[in-house]
C-alpha cells in the first residue's frame, strides 16, 4: 500500500452551475466544473474570464491609482528642467523586470537618468541611506523606486534633507506609518481606489508608464508578464490580461534577451507558457541577484544586441547552476543537522530552524523550502557571518502557521525581519539563535495542531481516462495563463491499471508509468519519484492526481498526464526473496520504504521460525518478532520489541516459510490492518528443509525403505539420514512423513528408536490427520515458493478473506 504523500481535497462543483456552462458556453464537462469551482458560475462571468484578454478594454485607468497624478507630474517636471533621475529597484525577478521597463521608458522619454538595485547579501532589501548619499553626489534631484520603498520612511526623510524627491511604486503590504515621499503609489494603500490590488511590482510601474505615455505599451507587456510570475502574483483580473498579453508578445517576436533566455534553458518561444516563466525565465533572473548582481539581468532583459544577449545569458544560466549546486549542498548540511536534533528529541521540531556558517543567503528561502516540502514543518534557515557575528534568514510556512505573527512573539530576539504569513525574512545576531529557536517553538507548541501538520493539496474533481481526450486538453487552454489564484488543473483519476514502469533521467530521478483504464491507455510522468519504481508493478491499480497535458514528440501529440501525487491503496506484496536473503535486510528495507510504505518502528513486525531467532537474535532483538506456532498461529518471543502490536502492525516481514498451513493462515487473522507482506525468505527455500510432493507413490517407496531400515530398533536420526539418502527427500520431509506412519501405526516411536510394525493395520493413507497436514504443508511451501506474481494474488485473496471476517479493518485489494 502506498501512501500518497498529500492530503487530497477534492472540489465538489455545482451540478447545475455545471451543466449551465456548458449548454450556454458550448463548453465540455470537464471545462464546465473547473469553471464553476473557480467561482464562475454564470456563463457571463465564464465567457468574460475566457475571453476577456481579447482586447485592453480589461485595463483599468492608471489615474484611479491614489498618487499617480503628483507621481507623473513630478516627473515630467524633472523631465523639463533636465534633472537627474535614479531609477531604485530590487534584486528579485519583479524588481529586475521592473527596472528594465523603467530604462525602456525613460529613455523614450529621453530623460537623464541612472539606476540602483543593492546588493542581496552585501546590502539587503531596500532603500540605503549610502545609496542616497551616493545619489546626492551625482546630483540627482528625483529617486522612482520600484517594487520597493513603501516602508522606507527614515531613508525617505533623509533623502529630503538632501534635496531628493522620492517617488515610490510598491505593491507591497503599506505599514502603519507611511514614508513622507512627494508621491506613493501602490494599489494597496488604505486611501487608494484601484479596482484591482494584485499588481506586482513591475505592474504599478506599467502602470505608471502607462499613464506618462497616455497609452498602454503593449510592447513591454513581456517584462510585466515576467515579473508578474515570477513574484508569485493571482494570474486573474488586470495580470491575467497583462500575463496572457505578453506571453503572447514574447512568443511573436521575443526580445533578444528573452530569447536568449529560452535558448539556455532548451525552450522554443513559440511554446511558450506561463509555466515556462516561472521554471525557464524566472530562475536564472533571480540567480543574478542571488549569487552575482542583479544588473546584469537587468542588462539582458533591455539589450537589443543578439550577441550581448548570448552572452549575458550563458553567465545567467552559469549562475543558476551555481545556485541550484549551492542549493543542493545547503540542503544536504540541513538534513544533516535536523536528523541529529530529531534523533535527539524523538520527533521533528514544530518549528524546524537551522543555521550554518558560509550558508549563502541568497538561497536560504529556497533551501528553507525544500525542508519544508520534505518535513513539512514551518521552516527557518539562516546563514551565519561567523565574522560580524550575525546571521540573515528566511522563513517559509505551512497552511494555518502565520510565521509573521510566530516571529512577532520573538520579535526581541531579532533586529530587523519583515514578511507575511507564508513567508519571512530576519537578522539577529548569532548568539542569539537559541533563544530565538525556542521562543518559535513554545509559540508553535500552542498554536500548531496535529491537522495543520497533514499537507494538503487541492484537486478539482474526479474523472477517467477517458475524460481527456486531446480536444477537451486544447479547450483547458483557454484557462491559460495559470498561476497563483488559477492554478494548473489538477485532477484525480482513480483506479489506473499499470502498463509499465519505467525511470527517467541519469540517475534515474523521474518515474513514467503507462497506465490504463476502460481501453484508454496514457502516459504518466511523475518528476522526482522515480523512487517509486520500486514499489510498483504491472498490474497495480493506483490512484493518480495529476495535471492533464499534451505531449508532442516528432509531429506527433497525445494526452499526457503530469503527476504531482499518487497511492496505491490496496493490499502490497514485495518480492526481496534473493539466495542471500536475511534477517540483515529487514532494517534497510524498512528505512528506505519508509516515507512511501507505513514501515515505521511502531508498525512492523518479523515472522520467523526459532531456528531462525537462534541464529539472528542480534539484529531480531531490535525488530518487533514474532514466532510461528502450529496452535495460536504465531506468538510474540519473550525479546519482542517493546512497541510491537499486531493490531498496529502495517508492514510484515516474512522471513521464512511456515511448517504447515494453519499457523500461516491463523498469523493473517492476527494483523487486521495489515498493509504490505515483504517476503524475504531465501528465493529457492532452504533445499535441506523442502517439502517434496507427498505422492502414494513417494510415501509407499519410503515406507518400503523404511521397512528395511528399522526391522529392528534404530535411532531415529540416523533413519531419517538414511531414508533422504535412498528416497532424495529432505530431512523435513522425512520427519513429516515418520508422524504419518506413527499416527497409522506403521512403525512404534520409543526414546528415540524408531521400529517398524510387522503387523501393520489396513488404513488408509487420506485417513491420517498428519498427512493431511503434509499435503497442506507441501502446498503451501510450493507456492510460497513460486512466481511473486502467483504468491501477491493468494495473498491478497487471502487478506480479503481475512477482512470479510473482520470488516471493521477493511482495507481495498489489487490483484
Amino acid at each position: 500500500m502506498l501512501h500518497s504523500q498529500y492530503q487530497w481535497k477534492i472540489a465538489s462543483p455545482e451540478r447545475e452551475a455545471v451543466k449551465r456552462l456548458g449548454e450556454e458556453l458550448n463548453l465540455s464537462p470537464l471545462l464546465s466544473s473547473l469553471l464553476a469551482n473557480r467561482g464562475y458560475t454564470e456563463p457571463a462571468s465564464a465567457a468574460e474570464f475566457l475571453d476577456g484578454d481579447e482586447d485592453l478594454s480589461g485595463l483599468h485607468d492608471p489615474y484611479l491609482l491614489h498618487g499617480m497624478q503628483a507621481a507623473v507630474q513630478r516627473i515630467r517636471a524633472a523631465l523639463d528642467g533636465e534633472e537627474r533621475i535614479w531609477i531604485y529597484g530590487d534584486y528579485d525577478a519583479d524588481g529586475v523586470s521592473s527596472t528594465a521597463l523603467m530604462i525602456r521608458l525613460m529613455k523614450r522619454l529621453g530623460a537623464d537618468f541612472g539606476t540602483y538595485i543593492p546588493h542581496r547579501s552585501k546590502e539587503g532589501y531596500g532603500l540605503h541611506r549610502h545609496a542616497i548619499d551616493e545619489a546626492a553626489a551625482e546630483g540627482v534631484k528625483l529617486i522612482v523606486t520600484v517594487d520597493t520603498g513603501i516602508s522606507a520612511v527614515d531613508q525617505i526623510a533623509y533623502a529630503a534633507e538632501l534635496g531628493i524627491d522620492v517617488v515610490v511604486t510598491d505593491h507591497h503590504e503599506p505599514p502603519a506609518v507611511l514614508p513622507q515621499a512627494f508621491a506613493l503609489v501602490n494599489p494597496k494603500l488604505p486611501l487608494c481606489e484601484y479596482p484591482y490590488k494584485g499588481l506586482a511590482g513591475v505592474g504599478v510601474a506599467f502602470k505608471l508608464a502607462h499613464a506618462l505615455l497616455g497609452e498602454a505599451p503593449e510592447e513591454w507587456m513581456d517584462l510585466t508578464a515576467i515579473g508578474t510570475v515570477a513574484d508569485l502574483m493571482p494570474l486573474t483580473g488586470e495580470n491575467r490580461l497583462l500575463v496572457s498579453r505578453g506571453i503572447e508578445a514574447m512568443r511573436r517576436n521575443p526580445s533578444p534577451g528573452v530569447e536568449a533566455l529560452l535558448a539556455v534553458a532548451g525552450s522554443a518561444p513559440d511554446q511558450l507558457t506561463s509555466v515556462g516563466i516561472a521554471f525557464a525565465i524566472a530562475p536564472r533572473i533571480n540567480a543574478s541577484g542571488r549569487l552575482d548582481h542583479a544588473n546584469r539581468a537587468v542588462d539582458l532583459l533591455i539589450t537589443e544586441e543578439r550577441d550581448r544577449a548570448e552572452h549575458l545569458s550563458s553567465v545567467l544560466d552559469l549562475l543558476n547552476k551555481e545556485r541550484q549546486k549551492n542549493v543542493e549542498d545547503i540542503v544536504g548540511e540541513a538534513v544533516v543537522l535536523l536528523e541529529k536534533k530529531i534523533a535527539d528529541a524523538g520527533e521533528v521540531p514544530n518549528v524546524i530552524v537551522l543555521a550554518g556558517e558560509g550558508w549563502n543567503v541568497g538561497v536560504v528561502g529556497i533551501v528553507a523550502s525544500k525542508i519544508l516540502e520534505r518535513y513539512y514543518r514551518p521552516t527557518i534557515i539562516l546563514g551565519i557571518d561567523a565574522d560580524k557575528g550575525t546571521c540573515k534568514g528566511s522563513a517559509r510556512s505551512i497552511a494555518g502557521f502565520d510565521i509573521y505573527e510566530a516571529l512577532l512573539s520573538v520579535e526581541e530576539t531579532m533586529d530587523h525581519f519583515g514578511g507575511h504569513p507564508a513567508a519571512a525574512g530576519m537578522s539577529l545576531g548569532s548568539g542569539r539563535i537559541g533563544e530565538f529557536e525556542a521562543g518559535l517553538n513554545a509559540y508553535a507548541a500552542n498554536v500548531l495542531k496535529p491537522e495543520h501538520l497533514v499537507p494538503v493539496i487541492e484537486a478539482e474533481t474526479e474523472c477517467s481516462l477517458a475524460d481527456i481526450p486531446l480536444p477537451v486538453i486544447e479547450e483547458l487552454d483557454r484557462m491559460a495563463p495559470f498561476g497563483m489564484s488559477n492554478p494548473t488543473p489538477q485532477l484525480v483519476f482513480r483506479g489506473v491499471k499499470v502498463q509499465r514502469v519505467l525511470t527517467m533521467g541519469k540517475t534515474n530521478t523521474h518515474l513514467k508509468l503507462v497506465v490504463e483504464q476502460d481501453g484508454c491507455v496514457v502516459e504518466a510522468v511523475a518528476f522526482g519519484k522515480g523512487a517509486l519504481a520500486e514499489y510498483v508493478v504491472e498490474g497495480d491499480r493506483l490512484d493518480l492526481l495529476a495535471e492533464p497535458g499534451i505531449n508532442e514528440w516528432r509531429g506527433s501529440r497525445k494526452p499526457q498526464l503530469m503527476v504531482r501525487d499518487l497511492a496505491l491503496p490496496a493490499f502490497q506484496v514485495f518480492d526481496r526473496r534473493s539466495a542471500t536473503a536475511s534477517a540483515e535486510d529487514v532494517e534497510r528495507f524498512r528505512k528506505k520504504a519508509e516515507s512511501v510504505l507505513a514501515c515505521g518502528p511502531d508498525q512492523i513486525a518479523a515472522a520467523v521460525r526459532p531456528e531462525t531467532l537462534k541464529v539472528s537474535h542480534k539484529t531480531l532483538a531490535q525488530l518487533p518478532v514474532w514466532l510461528y506456532d502450529k496452535y495460536s498461529g504465531i506468538e510474540e518471543t519473550e525479546s519482542g520489541h517493546a512497541e510491537a502490536d499486531p493490531a498496529k502492525t502495517r508492514t510484515l516481514f516474512v522471513l521464512d516459510l511456515p511448517d504447515t498451513a494453519e499457523p500461516f493462515e491463523r498469523m493473517l487473522a492476527q494483523f487486521p490492518a495489515l498493509e504490505n507482506i515483504v517476503l524475504m525468505y531465501p528465493a529457492g527455500g532452504p533445499s535441506a528443509e523442502r517439502l517434496s510432493d507427498p505422492s502414494r507413490e513417494r510415501i509407499k517407496t519410503i515406507y518400503v525403505e523404511l521397512r528395511k531400515a528399522a526391522a529392528e530398533p534404530v535411532d531415529g536420526r540416523q533413519l531419517v539420514q538414511r531414508l533422504c539418502r535412498t528416497s532424495g527427500c529432505s530431512p523435513r520431509m522425512i520427519r513429516m512423513t515418520l508422524d504419518v506412519f506413527e499416527e497409522l501405526r506403521f512403525i512404534v516411536r520409543a526414546e528415540g528408536s524408531v521400529t517398524a510394525n510387522p503387523s501393520p493395520p489396513k488404513a488408509a493413507l487420506d485417513s491420517a490427520a498428519a498427512y493431511r497436514t503434509l499435503q497442506e504443508a507441501e502446498a503451501l511451501e510450493r507456492r510460497l515458493l513460486g512466481p511473486g506474481e502467483d504468491i501477491g494474488i493468494w495473498l491478497a485473496q487471502r487478506m480479503q478473506a481475512v477482512r470479510a471476517a473482520n470488516p471493521d479493518a477493511a482495507l481495498s485489494f489489487s490483484v
